[in-house]
């Protein structure tokens, strides 16, 4: 059965500016590139996606942004269901999780969010 898309919301201002922060540290990251797609920049390390960053679009919840993560770490499952800012969305099967962005203070929060996602993409097998 297919999966239903996520719903894309149009970008605040606000989470413009946080977007291009973000983008803007973790593009300093070793092996990073990013590609287009469907409104928002798909984060990659080498030949792995880690996270998407709003760029016309946002996900649900509105001011997010998407990352990826290995389910299968119990510590950092718990610790990302113990942020109220991540939220498990229908992509959770694949891994995705969103970060809701409420203002600046959220973004380093967010930027360690997106390393242990960088960091988990690093150990991802080739499938």
């Amino acid at each position: 059965m297919k999966r239903a898309r996520p719903k894309l919301h149009k970008i605040s201002e606000e989470m413009k500016a946080w977007s291009v922060a973000l983008a803007d540290e973790v593009a300093s990251w070793p092996q990073v590139k990013f590609r287009p797609m469907f409104g928002f920049l798909g984060a990659y390390r080498a030949n792995k996606i880690f996270a998407a960053l709003p760029r016309t679009r946002t996900m649900d919840p509105p001011n997010s942004v998407a990352f990826k993560l290995p389910m299968e770490n119990k510590r950092l499952r718990a610790k990302a269901q113990s942020d109220k800012r991540i939220h498990f969305a229908d992509m959770a099967r694949a891994s995705w999780l969103t970060f809701v962005m409420h203002s600046d203070a959220d973004v380093n929060p967010a930027l360690e969010w997106l390393g242990r996602a960088y960091e988990a993409a690093a150990s991802q097998k080739k499938k």
